[in-house]
């Protein structure tokens, strides 16, 4: 169960500074990084990390189809989060 933590906060951690470092080169007026590349980096369980940038970096938060991405990203997670979550339970 650590492991599987340690693995979320490190994906979580890694989407959210991708997100700041393309923000950083759209103030710049350098090449961005595709859109394609941060919903991948959103796929293994980095949801929480992507929504943390659009909100807290105001990073592509009037983009309504990159949202949309976002949003079936995050419910397709929580989906494999509650169907798999018993077979991480500790036995008693």
């Amino acid at each position: 169960m650590t492991i599987l933590l340690s693995c979320l906060l490190f994906f979580n951690l890694l989407c959210f500074l991708l997100f700041a470092w393309d923000k950083r080169k759209a103030q710049r007026g350098q090449r961005r990084i595709a859109e394609k590349t941060l919903h991948l980096a959103t796929l293994p369980g980095a949801a929480p990390g992507a929504w943390a940038a659009i909100w807290l970096l105001h990073h592509k938060n009037r983009k309504a189809a990159f949202w949309g991405v976002t949003l079936v990203l995050t419910l397709l997670q929580g989906a494999v989060l509650y169907f798999t979550w018993p077979y991480f339970q500790a036995p008693f």
